[in-house]
């Protein structure tokens, strides 16, 4: 038996999740796209002062992108804190999904739906394109009809998205819990490693006894043969 051989230590399993890169995901990147043309339309398309509205649709906008943020980050920790992030993150896209509804027809203009000549080409450039460079050179350029209709179709496949990647953590959650469980499972994980490894070394020790032993009467019979 090689008595330097190293006995293997059991993997422990880790308290902390693994941090998802928000940045690479499509919901995310929208989110994006959404409070930068939803800045530059209420800039240019609403009342400077005097419309709250402005400061709703903004902050709706800016809101949906945050907490997607910081659910990220918080997931490391509580799953919980990240699906209640994520929820609000939803809850503000949806509102701002309502605003930009309310706008269309409160000044005259026409909503795209599916049998519209413009509608399947928006929704194709929506599903394709994901950052804000890909936008940001028609804010100025784009009338309010536009702009409404595209950031009504990012709104819906935002939350599109968002609601089957919820579904996926609440997933995880249900089979992983939360962080008291994970505390948990890495505390008996822990206490299982030390018995298991003092079972190996008493394993060990009994055969080199053994072992030595067996020499003791070897030696014995060698000096009895002289």
């Amino acid at each position: 038996m090689d008595q330097n051989q190293a006995t293997p230590a059991k993997k422990i399993e880790s308290v902390l999740r693994k941090q998802t890169n928000w940045k690479n995901l499509w919901f995310y990147q929208k989110t994006v796209v959404l409070y930068r043309m939803t800045y530059a339309f209420t800039r240019r398309f609403l009342p400077a002062f005097g419309d709250r509205t402005v400061d709703q649709m903004v902050q709706a906008a800016r809101s949906g992108k945050q907490n997607i943020v910081e659910g990220s980050a918080d997931g490391v920790t509580s799953m919980e804190m990240e699906l209640k992030l994520l929820n609000v993150a939803r809850s503000s896209i949806q509102e701002l999904l309502e605003d930009y509804e309310d706008y269309l027809p409160t000044h005259h203009l026409t909503k795209w739906t599916a049998g519209h000549p413009r509608y399947d080409q928006m929704l194709s450039y929506c599903r394709e394109h994901n950052y804000a460079n890909d936008y940001e050179p028609y804010f100025e350029k784009w009338t309010d009809e536009e702009i409404a209709n595209i950031a009504i179709t990012l709104c819906r496949m935002v939350d599109k998205m968002m609601m089957t990647y919820q579904k996926k953590k609440e997933e995880e959650f249900v089979t992983e819990g939360g962080i008291r469980e994970r505390m948990t499972a890495a505390r008996l994980g822990y206490r299982t490693n030390q018995r298991e490894t003092i079972e190996q070394l008493t394993r060990e020790v009994e055969a080199l006894r053994k072992e030595n032993e067996m020499l003791k009467d070897r030696i014995k019979e060698l000096e009895g043969e002289k």
